[in-house]
Protein backbone atom coordinates (compact mmCIF):
# COMPACT_ATOMS: atom_id res chain seq x y z
CA UNK A 1 0.00 0.00 0.00
CA UNK A 2 1.44 3.38 -0.89
CA UNK A 3 1.90 6.02 1.74
CA UNK A 4 -0.65 8.31 0.04
CA UNK A 5 -3.26 5.57 -0.10
CA UNK A 6 -2.62 4.71 3.55
CA UNK A 7 -2.99 8.34 4.65
CA UNK A 8 -6.17 8.71 2.57
CA UNK A 9 -7.60 5.54 4.12
CA UNK A 10 -6.81 6.67 7.68
CA UNK A 11 -8.28 10.13 7.01
CA UNK A 12 -11.41 8.54 5.54
CA UNK A 13 -11.85 6.30 8.58
CA UNK A 14 -11.42 9.28 10.88
CA UNK A 15 -14.13 11.22 9.02
CA UNK A 16 -16.51 8.23 9.10
CA UNK A 17 -16.00 7.83 12.87
CA UNK A 18 -16.39 11.57 13.45
CA UNK A 19 -19.56 11.71 11.32
CA UNK A 20 -20.95 8.66 13.11
CA UNK A 21 -20.33 10.33 16.49
CA UNK A 22 -22.00 13.54 15.27
CA UNK A 23 -25.01 11.63 13.89
CA UNK A 24 -25.36 9.61 17.09
CA UNK A 25 -25.35 12.72 19.25
CA UNK A 26 -27.85 14.44 16.94
CA UNK A 27 -30.13 11.40 17.05
CA UNK A 28 -30.09 11.61 20.85
CA UNK A 29 -31.02 15.28 20.61
CA UNK A 30 -27.63 16.59 21.62
CA UNK A 31 -24.22 17.60 20.46
CA UNK A 32 -20.94 15.81 21.05
CA UNK A 33 -19.33 16.62 24.37
CA UNK A 34 -16.13 18.67 24.39
CA UNK A 35 -13.18 17.05 26.18
CA UNK A 36 -9.96 18.89 26.96
CA UNK A 37 -6.88 18.82 29.14
CA UNK A 38 -4.76 21.65 30.47
CA UNK A 39 -1.75 19.33 29.95
CA UNK A 40 -2.06 18.86 26.16
CA UNK A 41 -4.30 19.91 23.30
CA UNK A 42 -6.28 17.90 20.77
CA UNK A 43 -3.71 15.86 18.80
CA UNK A 44 -0.87 17.27 20.89
CA UNK A 45 1.97 15.48 22.60
CA UNK A 46 1.25 14.09 26.06
CA UNK A 47 3.90 15.31 28.55
CA UNK A 48 6.10 12.54 29.96
CA UNK A 49 4.73 13.23 33.47
CA UNK A 50 1.59 11.30 32.44
CA UNK A 51 3.52 8.34 30.96
CA UNK A 52 5.63 5.38 32.08
CA UNK A 53 8.71 7.55 31.51
CA UNK A 54 7.52 10.09 34.07
CA UNK A 55 5.30 9.96 37.16
CA UNK A 56 2.66 7.81 35.40
CA UNK A 57 -0.17 9.90 36.85
CA UNK A 58 -3.48 10.58 35.13
CA UNK A 59 -3.70 13.89 33.27
CA UNK A 60 -6.21 16.56 34.21
CA UNK A 61 -9.35 16.24 32.08
CA UNK A 62 -12.43 18.43 31.71
CA UNK A 63 -15.61 18.04 29.68
CA UNK A 64 -18.70 20.03 28.91
CA UNK A 65 -21.87 19.51 26.97
CA UNK A 66 -23.37 16.58 28.89
CA UNK A 67 -27.03 16.64 27.87
CA UNK A 68 -30.06 16.90 30.10
CA UNK A 69 -30.89 13.51 31.56
CA UNK A 70 -27.26 12.59 32.23
CA UNK A 71 -27.05 10.45 35.38
CA UNK A 72 -23.36 9.47 35.26
CA UNK A 73 -20.16 9.81 33.27
CA UNK A 74 -17.84 7.05 32.05
CA UNK A 75 -14.33 7.31 30.67
CA UNK A 76 -12.12 4.97 28.65
CA UNK A 77 -8.54 5.75 27.59
CA UNK A 78 -6.87 3.48 25.07
CA UNK A 79 -4.17 3.19 22.43
CA UNK A 80 -5.38 1.81 19.07
CA UNK A 81 -1.81 1.73 17.73
CA UNK A 82 -0.58 -1.00 20.07
CA UNK A 83 0.96 -4.00 18.30
CA UNK A 84 -1.42 -6.22 20.32
CA UNK A 85 -4.53 -4.31 19.23
CA UNK A 86 -6.25 -1.58 21.20
CA UNK A 87 -4.47 -1.31 24.57
CA UNK A 88 -6.60 -0.04 27.46
CA UNK A 89 -4.98 2.49 29.80
CA UNK A 90 -7.96 3.56 31.93
CA UNK A 91 -11.51 2.45 32.68
CA UNK A 92 -13.54 4.73 34.98
CA UNK A 93 -17.34 4.75 35.36
CA UNK A 94 -20.26 5.88 37.51
CA UNK A 95 -18.58 9.26 37.85
CA UNK A 96 -21.25 11.52 39.40
CA UNK A 97 -22.99 13.61 36.73
CA UNK A 98 -22.18 16.87 38.53
CA UNK A 99 -18.45 16.20 38.06
CA UNK A 100 -17.17 17.97 34.94
CA UNK A 101 -13.44 17.66 35.46
CA UNK A 102 -10.86 15.34 36.94
CA UNK A 103 -7.69 16.74 38.49
CA UNK A 104 -4.38 15.17 37.61
CA UNK A 105 -3.26 12.12 39.57
CA UNK A 106 -6.55 10.39 40.33
CA UNK A 107 -5.72 7.75 42.93
CA UNK A 108 -5.34 4.19 41.69
CA UNK A 109 -7.94 2.99 44.19
CA UNK A 110 -11.03 1.22 42.93
CA UNK A 111 -13.21 3.95 44.52
CA UNK A 112 -11.36 7.28 44.17
CA UNK A 113 -12.31 10.43 46.09
CA UNK A 114 -13.81 11.97 42.95
CA UNK A 115 -16.55 9.32 43.06
CA UNK A 116 -17.43 6.42 40.82
CA UNK A 117 -15.44 3.24 40.32
CA UNK A 118 -12.33 2.40 38.35
CA UNK A 119 -11.86 -0.70 36.29
CA UNK A 120 -8.86 -2.76 35.30
CA UNK A 121 -6.62 -1.66 32.44
CA UNK A 122 -4.56 -3.90 30.15
CA UNK A 123 -1.59 -3.62 32.51
CA UNK A 124 -3.90 -5.55 34.90
CA UNK A 125 -3.99 -2.61 37.31
CA UNK A 126 -6.90 -0.64 38.71
CA UNK A 127 -6.93 2.97 37.58
CA UNK A 128 -4.74 4.83 35.13
CA UNK A 129 -1.48 3.66 33.62
CA UNK A 130 -0.06 6.03 31.06
CA UNK A 131 1.39 5.71 27.59
CA UNK A 132 4.30 3.31 27.31
CA UNK A 133 4.62 2.28 23.65
CA UNK A 134 7.40 -0.11 22.67
CA UNK A 135 8.52 2.32 19.95
CA UNK A 136 7.25 4.99 17.61
CA UNK A 137 4.44 7.50 18.02
CA UNK A 138 1.10 6.22 19.31
CA UNK A 139 -2.29 7.92 19.66
CA UNK A 140 -4.16 7.86 22.98
CA UNK A 141 -7.91 8.46 23.02
CA UNK A 142 -9.62 9.72 26.18
CA UNK A 143 -13.32 9.03 25.52
CA UNK A 144 -15.92 10.50 27.86
CA UNK A 145 -19.52 9.25 27.79
CA UNK A 146 -22.66 10.84 29.26
CA UNK A 147 -25.00 8.05 30.39
CA UNK A 148 -28.71 8.06 31.23
CA UNK A 149 -28.11 5.73 34.19
CA UNK A 150 -25.69 4.83 36.95
CA UNK A 151 -24.37 1.47 35.83
CA UNK A 152 -23.68 -0.02 39.26
CA UNK A 153 -20.84 -2.22 37.98
CA UNK A 154 -18.52 -3.50 40.68
CA UNK A 155 -15.08 -1.88 40.79
CA UNK A 156 -12.54 -3.63 38.58
CA UNK A 157 -14.67 -4.01 35.44
CA UNK A 158 -12.91 -4.34 32.11
CA UNK A 159 -13.44 -2.07 29.10
CA UNK A 160 -15.43 -4.86 27.46
CA UNK A 161 -17.73 -5.19 30.51
CA UNK A 162 -18.16 -1.42 30.66
CA UNK A 163 -19.03 -1.07 26.98
CA UNK A 164 -21.58 -3.89 27.26
CA UNK A 165 -23.21 -2.28 30.31
CA UNK A 166 -23.35 1.10 28.51
CA UNK A 167 -25.24 -0.27 25.50
CA UNK A 168 -28.43 1.74 25.02
CA UNK A 169 -27.47 4.26 27.72
CA UNK A 170 -25.09 6.67 25.94
CA UNK A 171 -26.62 10.13 25.56
CA UNK A 172 -23.50 11.82 24.21
CA UNK A 173 -19.76 11.37 24.02
CA UNK A 174 -16.60 13.29 23.34
CA UNK A 175 -12.97 12.44 22.69
CA UNK A 176 -9.59 14.00 23.33
CA UNK A 177 -6.67 12.46 21.44
CA UNK A 178 -3.07 12.93 22.50
CA UNK A 179 0.16 11.45 21.19
CA UNK A 180 3.30 10.04 22.79
CA UNK A 181 6.52 8.82 21.18
CA UNK A 182 9.44 6.70 22.35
Amino acid sequence: MTKTLFISTVAGLFLVCWASSQAYAAAKGGRPMEVESSAFGQGGMIPSRYTCEGNNVSPPLAWKGAPQGTKSIALVADDPDSPKGSWVHWVYYDIPMQVSHLPENISKRSKPDTGGAQGVNDFRNVGYDGPCPPSGTHRYYFKVYALDTVLGLKPGASKKELLKAMEGHVLSEGTLMGRFAR
